[in-house]
């Protein structure tokens, strides 16, 4: 770690290089703060100041100013004498780390250098990673090169760097959460929060409360006052996934943080003021939920000041050989394995399939044959049996015959069929197989109950006996 020395006494810039050399650092001096700023400016890899206080030309100050205005994060440790304690405060006003006064004890500059290096890392390490989840969420790494995706891409770019809110719609699957945060890495906002609230998951009390917090005893089991997402969310922003299933008194609520940017925790009347942009998504059509009552007009145009609709994956089938291999790649580097390929056979399946579960059931169906491959290369066999051999026995047909049906019995069989289907795609795992067929959980398992279909259907067991041996 490298420190830059700033003081106009030779004595003590000798002394302060002995106990830092001793202790490892590499050490650059400086007589001036004209000098120390010319040292900064062609000298990047400064990582901490010792600033003297009392300077000739320049005050320790007013250089202190300056290199808290050319790089912000570079700590500064000033040093002064007991008379001057009150610049010392001065200093510490202006950003500088800490003080030393003299005459010091060369334990203590230690000690405080090394956590002020410390505090340097630890910026670096923070810098790094937002860095990382930039490059990771930059909406050019959106896996599509279709025409829809393109369009897809131009809002995001044009969007991202705006106040405004914006909707987000698409199928279950189709990535309408990693949208949301490429626009928000791509945004002002980026160092700030991003805070993503399932809305369809939760109880309407336990959303409201989740959304605004609480006082300690506004309800029972509220033990304690908790802050709520919007005030974690302040300066960055907030994902309400399924917004549609917000009831309507949340929804007036929600309302009145986007028009007022302000709102009440539970149990509390004290106005809380919030700088927080909503990027809201649902799989569901709002505008027949507002039809329907169930939505309110005054908040869906609030939200909807730009929309991003997200296509299915089976209308953009050109990014199929795109999204195979970014996931096989993905899935191979995570399981150690030496998969690089799919073979045309395989390929042309993937390709002819509808993918009702969109680009997410791509995914588990690359994970799938990616940990159950022994070579290098994945073929029809590595593939779900529901893709090889796609359900037509128990598929009703759309066509009345001449005799008449029995309209309830159709449809029976036709719940049936899909349930069974989705319970397949699923590898027998209900909450998947809901998603699929956009039900709540709970609904799809009271529709199981009645059509007699267990928990897990045969396809699925045989899989995991065949992974199991």
């Amino acid at each position: 770690m490298r420190i830059l020395i700033v003081d106009d006494e030779e004595v003590l810039r000798d002394v302060l290089d002995a106990v830092l050399r001793s202790e490892g650092f590499d050490v650059a001096m400086a007589s001036s703060g004209e000098q120390a700023l010319s040292v900064l400016d062609e000298d990047e890899n400064v990582d901490l100041v010792i600033l003297d206080i009392m300077l000739p030309g320049i005050s320790g100050i007013d250089t202190l100013r300056a290199i808290r205005i050319a790089n912000p994060h570079l700590p500064v440790i000033v040093i002064t004498a007991y008379s001057s304690i009150d610049g010392a405060i001065e200093a510490m006003k202006h950003g500088a780390f800490h003080y030393i006064p003299k005459p010091f004890k060369n334990e203590e500059v230690i000690l405080t250098v090394n956590k002020a290096l410390e505090q340097r890392r630890l910026s670096k390490e923070n810098e790094r990673l937002k860095a990382e989840l930039s490059e990771k969420y930059a909406y050019s790494n959106i896996i599509g090169k279709s025409e829809t995706m393109r369009k897809v891409f131009d809002l995001i770019r044009l969007a991202a760097p705006s106040r405004s809110n914006i909707l987000i719609a698409g199928e279950s699957g189709t990535g309408k959460e990693l949208v949301a945060k490429a626009i928000h890495h791509a945004s002002p906002r980026a160092r700030n929060a991003f805070v993503t609230v399932n809305s369809g998951s939760l109880p309407p009390e336990l959303l409201e409360s989740s959304l605004f917090g609480h006082m300690k005893g506004a309800f029972t089991g509220a033990i304690a006052t908790k802050r709520g997402l919007f005030e974690v969310a302040d300066g960055g922003s907030i994902f309400l996934d399924e917004i549609g299933n917000i009831n309507l008194d949340t929804q007036a609520k929600l309302l009145r943080v986007i028009q007022e940017k302000e709102f009440m925790r539970l149990g509390s009347v004290d106005v809380i003021k919030v700088d927080v942009r909503i990027i809201a998504a649902s799989n569901a059509d709002l505008s027949k939920l507002m039809a329907e009552n169930r939505f309110r007009e005054d908040l869906y145009y609030r939200l909807n000041v730009i929309t991003i609709s997200l296509p299915p994956l089976r209308r953009k089938r050109e990014d199929i050989p795109l999204l195979v291999a970014h996931f096989l790649e993905k899935y191979a580097d995570e399981n150690k394995r030496r998969v690089r390929e799919v073979t045309p056979d395989a390929m042309r399946i993937m390709m002819d399939h509808s993918w009702p579960g969109n680009v997410r059931e791509l995914e588990n169906t690359i994970e799938r044959a990616v940990v159950l491959c022994t070579g290098d290369r994945i073929g029809p066999e590595l593939l779900p049996d529901y893709l090889r051999y796609p359900v037509q026995t128990e598929q009703p047909s759309m066509i009345v015959p001449a005799e008449g049906l029995a309209l309830k019995d159709a449809v029976s069989r036709y719940e049936r069929a899909m349930i069974l289907q989705s319970l397949e795609m699923a590898n027998g795992v209900q909450k998947k197989a809901a998603e699929l067929l956009q039900l709540k959980p709970s609904t799809l398992n009271e529709m199981m109950k009645r059509l007699g279909i267990h928990a897990k259907s045969n396809a699925a067991i045989e899989d995991e006996v065949t992974v199991g041996e």
